[in-house]
C-alpha cells in the first residue's frame, strides 16, 4: 500500500508570475496561471516532494466577470459573481474547462487532456473537484454531449419542490437579495421565479453572507416539508450528475474531491459511485464532510476518504497555537480510530487560513511539528496546499477575498512564495520549511513502517510531554520513534516506552543505533520495558528515529 499525499493546487494561481497584484484587478492587469505552466519539469519537482496525487482546483468552468463571449461562452452578470475571477464553486458548465486556464481558449479541453497526460507521465495521479450541491445562478452548458438535457430544462417551476426537478423554486417570487442587482450594468440581474440558494437558503432573498451566487440542486429531498426524501423513482438530477462524473472519469481522472458532499443525500452517492466504479473501478472519492455523525454513512455509500476537519484539523491547530496540550492529538485520532484509514488529514486548504498568517500561527515554522505528526502517525492520506511548503502567509488583500489569512479563490492574483520559489529567491527560513516538508513526505512515501506499519501512541505514559507528541510505528524489523516539539525552542526530553508497547509490537529489549531520518544523526538507544529514551529536539521540529529491531 502506498501512502497517499495530495498536493492541492489552485490552478489559476499556481503558475501566475505577474507581480502587479492590483486589488480587484482584471485578468489583463493581474494575469492568470495556465494549465501549460505544469511542464514535465514542474510536475517532476512536485513528485520529488513525495506527492502522489495533484488536486487541480478550479478546472471546471465557473462564473467569472471576464468576458469570453467572443468564444461563444455566455457572459455572467457581475451582480451574481463573487470577485473578478469568480468562485470555482459556482459552476456554469459541468462539461467545460475554465477558459482562464487555457493558452488557447478554443482548445481548452484539449489542453486539460494534455495536462492529465503529463501528470500521469510524471507518476502522479489527478484529482479534480466535483461540485454536486449547487451551480452558478446563470448555469448554462454549451459543451454537454449530444443527447443530454441541460439542468432545469424540463423543470416545472410552478412547484417549489418536485422530485424530478433539478432546482428548487420560489413560485411567484423574483430574486431579491439584499444588495444591488445592477453592479454597474445597464440592466439588473433578473431571476423569476427565484431559485433556492446553494447553502440551503430556501427563499428569494439571500444575504451577502449567503452563497448568493449559487442555486441549490434538487436530489429528491423536500426541504420545504422538513427534508423528506423521494428517491423512487430515481430523481432526474441523480442521472444527470452521474453522467457528469462518468464524463470526467473518461478523461483519466483518478479521484474526485466532492465539494460539500454532506449537503447531498448519501443515497445519491451510493447510486453514483456504483455507476462510476462499474466502468472505472479505481476512481477514488474524497468527501468534504464535516459532521462526524455522518462519517460512517458516507463511507458506506461509496466514499474512500473524508475530511478530518472538526477532529484532527481543529485539534492540531489548537496544539500549534498552544491553546491545547499535545495529548489532545491522541483524543482526536481515537474519535475515528475504527475508520482511521479513511480520514484525510490536513493543515491548510483553500477554505482555511494559512498557518503563517496572523490569524493562525504567524510563522510557517510552527506548523512543522503538526505536519510531521499528521503525515507519519497513521496510514491514512495527508493533504497540503501549494505554498504551505514554503510558509506562505496569505496576508494579501486581493479584492473580494479581503485580508483574511486565506489565499483568494475569487480574484486574479499571484502567490508570493510560489513566485519567489520559481525565481530561486526564497529566504533561508522558507528553504528550511520546504526542506522539512520534503524530507517528511519522502519518509512517508518510502518507509513501509509509515504506509503499512502498526501505530502505537506513547502519550498515555508520558504526561510530562505537554508540548511534545510521541508515537511508534513498526513494520517487520523497522521501528520508527517519532517525537515532535511544538515549542519554539530546543528541548531535552525523556520518552518512556511502556512494557505494553513491547508486547503489542512484539519487540525485544535491546541496545540499538538509531538514525534520525530528518537529520541523519545517529544515537545509541537502550530499549527496555518501561524505560525512557532521552533526546534533544529542535524548536518547532521533530525527530524521526529509525531503529532496526528483532
Amino acid at each position: 500500500m502506498e501512502k497517499v499525499i495530495i498536493y492541492q493546487i489552485f490552478t489559476r494561481l499556481f503558475g501566475n508570475r505577474n507581480l502587479s497584484r492590483k486589488e480587484n484587478g482584471t485578468i489583463a492587469e493581474n494575469g492568470s496561471g495556465k494549465m501549460a505552466d505544469f511542464t514535465p519539469k514542474v510536475l517532476k519537482d512536485i513528485a520529488a516532494m513525495g506527492v502522489s496525487h495533484v488536486w487541480y482546483t478550479g478546472i471546471i468552468r465557473h462564473a467569472t466577470q471576464t468576458d469570453y463571449t467572443q468564444y461563444g461562452i455566455p457572459r455572467q452578470h457581475p451582480a451574481i459573481v463573487k470577485g473578478r475571477a469568480g468562485s470555482p464553486y459556482a459552476i456554469t458548465d459541468y462539461y467545460d474547462v475554465d477558459p482562464d486556464l487555457a493558452v488557447n481558449v478554443e482548445q481548452r479541453m484539449q489542453e486539460f487532456e494534455e495536462l492529465v497526460k503529463r501528470t500521469h507521465e510524471a507518476g502522479l495521479k489527478v484529482v479534480i473537484d466535483f461540485v454536486p450541491n449547487h451551480v452558478a445562478r446563470q448555469y448554462h452548458s454549451i459543451c454537454m454531449p449530444r443527447g443530454i438535457k441541460g439542468l432545469g430544462e424540463d423543470d416545472d417551476n410552478r412547484n417549489g419542490f418536485d422530485p424530478q426537478n433539478n432546482f428548487y423554486y420560489c413560485p411567484g417570487e423574483r430574486f431579491t437579495p439584499y444588495f444591488d442587482l445592477y453592479q454597474g450594468e445597464k440592466e439588473p440581474y433578473i431571476e423569476e421565479p427565484a431559485k433556492a440558494t446553494g447553502n440551503d437558503h430556501f427563499d428569494s432573498a439571500p444575504s451577502k453572507t449567503d452563497w448568493y451566487e449559487t442555486v441549490k440542486l434538487n436530489y429528491g429531498v423536500d426541504y420545504y416539508a422538513g427534508g423528506v426524501g423521494y428517491f423512487t423513482p430515481t430523481p432526474n438530477t441523480w442521472y444527470k450528475m452521474t453522467e457528469i462524473l462518468l464524463f470526467w472519469a473518461s478523461k483519466g481522472i483518478d479521484a474526485f474531491r466532492c465539494d460539500m458532499a454532506e449537503m447531498v443525500p448519501a443515497e445519491f452517492w451510493r447510486f453514483a459511485t456504483k455507476a462510476v466504479h462499474e466502468v472505472y473501478p479505481d476512481v477514488k472519492f474524497i468527501g468534504e464532510v464535516y459532521n462526524p455523525y455522518d462519517y460512517h454513512r458516507y463511507l458506506l455509500n461509496g466514499f474512500d476518504w473524508l475530511y478530518d476537519k472538526v477532529g484532527m484539523y481543529d485539534t492540531m491547530r489548537n496544539v500549534i497555537c498552544q491553546h491545547a496540550p499535545a495529548s489532545d492529538i491522541s483524543r482526536a485520532w481515537q474519535q475515528t480510530d475504527d475508520i482511521r484509514d479513511h480520514m484525510l488529514y490536513f493543515l491548510e486548504n483553500h477554505d482555511e487560513q494559512r498557518i503563517a498568517s496572523d490569524f493562525f500561527a504567524a510563522d510557517g515554522r510552527k506548523g512543522i511539528p503538526g505536519m510531521i505528526a499528521s503525515v507519519l502517525m497513521q496510514q491514512n492520506p495527508f493533504m497540503f496546499y501549494a505554498g504551505q511548503e514554503y510558509g506562505e502567509r496569505g496576508m494579501d488583500k486581493e479584492g473580494f477575498s479581503g485580508n483574511d489569512g486565506r489565499t483568494t479563490i475569487f480574484d486574479y492574483w499571484s502567490i508570493d512564495t510560489l513566485c519567489r520559489a520559481a525565481a530561486k529567491k526564497l529566504t533561508e527560513e522558507e528553504k528550511y520549511i520546504y526542506d522539512m516538508y520534503k524530507r517528511t513526505l519522502s519518509i512517508a512515501r518510502k518507509e513501509k513502517a509509515v504506509s503499512d506499519g502498526v501505530f502505537f501512541d506513547l502519550m498515555y505514559v508520558n504526561p510530562q510531554l505537554y508540548r511534545q507528541y510521541a508515537f511508534l510505528r513498526r513494520m517487520d524489523n523497522d521501528l520508527l520513534l517519532v517525537v515532535t516539539n511544538f515549542v519554539d525552542q530546543e528541548v531535552e526530553v525523556d520518552v518512556r516506552i511502556p512494557a505494553h508497547a513491547f508486547d503489542y509490537l512484539k519487540m525485544k529489549e535491546s541496545t540499538v543505533t538509531a538514525t534520525d531520518l530528518l537529520t541523519r544523526e545517529k544515537q545509541s538507544m537502550i530499549l527496555h520495558k518501561d524505560g525512557a529514551v532521552r533526546m534533544k529536539i529542535g524548536g518547532c521540529s521533530g525527530r524521526v528515529w529509525k531503529l532496526k529491531i528483532a
